[in-house]
């Protein structure tokens, strides 16, 4: 495991000792799951977004999509416990 030297303002230095206290923890096991649950956090918005795109491409070149009010009828649908089939997708382009 490499080190890595962490500067911080003082007062932050205090609140993450005192909130590492209240959990039980050590300062650097708290700065540790910090920093371990804030990569995942980001790597997890980065496949959002990547799998975002790739659907707005896909969108693109097909030229079909699902109306709004169909998504939203499944998805309440879903919330709700109700067996409802997925929306059709049709051309949206003119």
């Amino acid at each position: 495991m490499s080190t890595t030297s962490l500067k911080l303002p003082e007062a932050l230095k205090k609140r993450v000792v005192s909130a590492a206290k209240a959990k039980g923890t050590s300062p650097h096991a708290f700065m540790l799951d910090a920093v371990e649950r804030m990569t995942l956090a980001a790597e997890r918005r980065a496949a959002f977004v990547d799998g975002a795109l790739e659907a707005r491409n896909d969108m693109l070149l097909s030229g079909m999509g699902y109306p709004a009010g169909d998504v939203h009828a499944y998805l309440e649908g879903r919330l709700q416990g109700e067996d409802v089939s997925r929306p059709e997708a049709v051309p949206w382009r003119k």
